[in-house]
């Protein structure tokens, strides 16, 4: 069965740091590129960053630059979510998403609150 797990999500003070991670199991890891998305009450889901099938390519939104990072482990099939200086329009749920040409595999979501 081809699953994401997301965790790590919680509830942080405005410049607090959290950490994400997705887990991926029955399916071939390495053969995905890889994304974190988010979605605020109210709002679209939105593309946060994403990274390559080696890891050695990663994009993020303009609105995450500098402050958040993506990385993966291949041996592990995890893929991570580092966030920093995290403030309250941050505040939405976070889903990992595994992506290759014709499928598009989600998780179930973990929630971000970031209180001011």
């Amino acid at each position: 069965q081809v699953q994401l797990v997301e965790s790590g999500g919680g509830l942080v003070q405005s410049g607090g740091s959290l950490r994400l991670s997705c887990a991926a199991s029955g399916l071939t890891f390495s053969n995905y590129d890889m994304h974190w998305y988010r979605q605020a009450p109210g709002k679209e889901r939105e593309l946060v960053a994403g990274i390559s099938k080696t890891g050695t390519a990663k994009n993020y939104a303009d609105f995450v630059k500098g402050r958040f990072t993506i990385s993966r482990d291949n041996v592990r099939n995890m893929v991570y979510l580092q966030m920093t200086s995290l403030q309250p329009e941050d505040t939405a749920v976070y889903y990992c998403n595994a992506f290759r040409v014709s499928t598009s595999i989600w998780g179930q979501g973990t929630q971000v609150t970031v209180s001011s």
